[in-house]
């Protein structure tokens, strides 16, 4: 498809953006326009929006190259400019003009469901705004990305070499038990040799975000945050209702697929660098060689799946909108950036040529498409979903996906080790997003807690959760300190259990998948065409599926994936 950023109508188009004397006289432009009836303030949404759109996709592109390259400190520098000093002069006037749109009296008109949920999103932003917390916020967001720094460093000693962190991750997929053994050695070394400075960042995080709650009136980070993430369409309860739903109808399911995997190796002990190697004693599965082979595989597999799809990464490879390899230096993690200007996204990841990077494309690729299917939207805030909507897209994608993954495998037998290893990761990852929503409630609800009283937490959350099947002996202090590879409790705190809900949304896709794949996609393009113009549930109905956590419905869920695992 040709994409073309569209022609701007108010952020003139040689601005430079990084110009505080340019930013100004727009936002003042903005905050001082009369404005009268209906018409006016339609055209002034419009600028509104493009104003946003333009520098939302100026900053993050500050942030795609930072994070390609962390060593570069030119680039670090430039984004934490914009962070530290243009960002706070902002602010104010964002709570202006969100004051100036939600008070005034012709508002009520703009009586779409689509304006109904942008006024209340605007009103919670109202609500939240300090201005003292303007430069903690700063700080807050410079603190956050001290965590990727420390982490895009971390390297591995192997055989002579010094590899990336993921590359020491796909060597745990190598049959070679004593190989495994002393690589996740290496791997715990590393990341323990930073668990002290890891911990200072975090307790700096903890402590900052705790002022600005309280500053804002709410008596915890955890309340704020709700209000923060726009959280309207269910609550706390609702959050310890998945997390008990997951501790009683999922955990027996995992446990099994453990005592499977045991007996299948044949060890007295399943140790945790057990746990990624396929349990026949297979090499591990190798879709791909290069970053070159799984782009043009992706877009083959998405074509396959829906021509639109297909069509949207094509587009995105043509414009370069794509960094896909693994790279010393380079920040940890993968994500898709919406770029709202140009309605065509960035995809960036770490593949090393290993099968989780090949879900992880489709995922990151899932959620391009979302972005593609918002771009036409009127208004910046309409594109911008919930998480529990986005992860839906990318969730959904990966299970709609698999039916093609023989364009990556060609070998029937590889073909069915990749979908079932695909869906026991699934059911095995759920208890995880618990543990990490679980460990952030408590975390905020007791900020002056110690390093020894969040350790002790941590072990306590575990356990709740705890198969017995695995045996950590050995790596004990490693196990302590597992929270810290998780990169959204330092970057986006509480967003996460968002991946747990949409991961019971996108099963529920895929098991109507099964049974109309035509309706299911289409009902799929649907729901995420209405970008956020809808409430959670109507978009989850839209999709044919429920926005629902209970045990019950996980259970259900559940048994259907184990139905699908044991058919195959």
């Amino acid at each position: 498809m040709k994409i073309t950023k569209p022609e701007r109508t108010f952020v003139p188009a040689d601005a430079n953006l990084d110009s505080w004397d340019v930013l100004q006289p727009l936002l003042e432009e903005l905050q001082n326009r009369e404005l009268g009836g209906l018409d006016e303030l339609s055209k002034w949404i419009q600028d509104l929006s493009e104003f946003e759109a333009v520098l939302e996709e100026h900053v993050a592109w500050k942030y795609i190259k930072m994070t390609i390259d962390t060593s570069d400190e030119s680039l670090a520098k430039d984004y934490q400019n914009f962070v530290t000093e243009l960002q706070p002069k902002i602010a104010p006037y964002s709570n202006a003009l969100n004051k100036k749109l939600a008070e005034h009296p012709q508002a009520d008109k703009l009586n779409s469901k689509a304006y109904q949920i942008y006024l209340t999103k605007l009103g919670l932003e109202i609500k939240l705004f300090r201005e003292e917390n303007i430069p903690l916020q700063a700080e807050l967001r410079k603190k956050s990305q001290e965590y990727g720094a420390i982490t895009g460093a971390m390297n591995v000693e192997h055989n002579g070499e010094t590899i990336t962190m993921p590359a020491a991750g796909a060597l745990l997929q190598k049959p070679d038990r004593s190989l495994r053994h002393d690589v996740y050695e290496a791997i715990s070394k590393v990341r323990l040799e930073k668990k002290d400075e890891i911990d200072g960042v975090f307790d700096e995080l903890i402590k900052g975000r705790d002022t600005v709650a309280k500053n804002a009136d709410f008596k915890n980070f955890r309340d704020y945050a709700f209000d923060m993430l726009a959280r309207v369409d269910y609550t706390k309860e609702d959050c310890m209702a998945f997390h008990e739903g997951i501790a009683n109808g999922l955990v027996p399911l995992t446990k099994n697929i453990l005592l499977e995997r045991k007996e299948q190796m044949g060890v007295e002990d399943l140790k945790p660098y057990d746990l990624s190697v396929d349990p026949s004693g297979l090499a591990p599965l190798k879709p791909f060689d290069d970053g070159k082979e799984l782009i043009e595989k992706s877009i083959a597999v998405f074509d396959k799946v829906d021509p639109y799809f297909g069509d949207c990464l094509s587009t995105m490879k043509e414009l370069g909108h794509l960094d896909l390899e693994s790279k010393t230096g380079k920040a940890p993690g993968g994500y898709n950036y919406p770029l709202y200007e140009i309605g065509v996204p960035f995809i960036f990841m770490n593949a090393v040529g290993t099968q989780r990077d090949m879900v992880t494309m489709m995922h990151e690729g899932g959620h391009a498409v979302h972005s593609f299917l918002t771009r036409d939207l009127p208004v910046t805030s309409f594109k911008s979903c919930p998480s529990e909507v986005a992860e839906l897209a990318s969730m959904a994608m990966e299970l709609i996906s698999m039916d093609h993954w023989d364009i990556f495998y060609t070998n029937e037998a590889e073909l069915k080790r990749a979908k079932k290893n695909h869906l026991q990761d699934l059911l095995s990852t759920l208890p995880w997003i618990a543990i990490i929503d679980q460990f952030q409630h408590w975390i905020y609800l007791n900020p002056n807690h110690s390093r020894d009283e969040r350790k002790q937490e941590w072990n306590n959350i575990l356990k709740r959760y705890e198969t017995g099947v695995v045996n950590h002996s050995g790596f004990e202090d490693y196990l302590d300190y597992s929270w810290q590879r998780q990169l959204h409790l330092f970057e986006v705190p509480f967003y996460y259990i968002e991946y747990g809900m949409a991961q019971l949304g996108a099963i529920a896709v895929y098991r109507n998948y099964k049974t109309d794949p035509k309706k299911a996609i289409e009902q799929y393009k649907e729901a995420l065409k209405l970008g956020y113009t809808k409430s959670i549930h109507e978009i989850y109905e839209t999709a044919g599926i429920k926005f629902d956590f209970s045990s019950d419905y996980v259970k259900e869920l559940a048994d259907f994936i184990q139905g699908e695992i044991d058919a195959i």
